[in-house]
């Protein structure tokens, strides 16, 4: 069974930078894409970035763009998001997900790091 565990959280002021990382095991090899989440207090979960599996390709909400950076190193089973310029506004719950092979879905999650920007 795949678990995923994510570190990296904290409190940053506005502006600054922290990097989360998301360490997987036990059955990584069903893995294939992997993805952030994020969900605000009194919000609903949403996207931040995804990475395929080979890591080529990526994708980014609007709100992260050019300041997030998503990356895997599958030698590691781990995938990281680098923030930059870090707004109040990112303050959430951040949450990996994977994509098993054969599914459509972010079936597999992580238990969530708090990410607090203050002004």
């Amino acid at each position: 069974q795949v678990q995923l565990v994510e570190s990296g959280g904290g409190l940053v002021q506005a502006g600054g930078s922290l990097r989360l990382s998301c360490a997987a095991s036990g059955g990584t090899f069903r893995i294939t894409a992997m993805a952030w989440f994020r969900q605000a207090p009194d919000k609903g979960r949403e996207i931040v970035a995804h990475i395929s599996s080979g890591g080529s390709s990526s994708y980014y909400t609007d709100s992260v763009k050019g300041r997030f950076t998503i990356s895997r190193d599958n030698a590691k089973n781990t995938v990281y998001l680098q923030m930059n310029s870090l707004k109040p506004e990112d303050t959430a719950v951040y949450y990996c997900a994977a994509r098993a092979l054969g599914v459509v879905t972010f079936g597999i999650w992580g238990q969530g790091t708090l990410v607090t920007v203050s002004d």
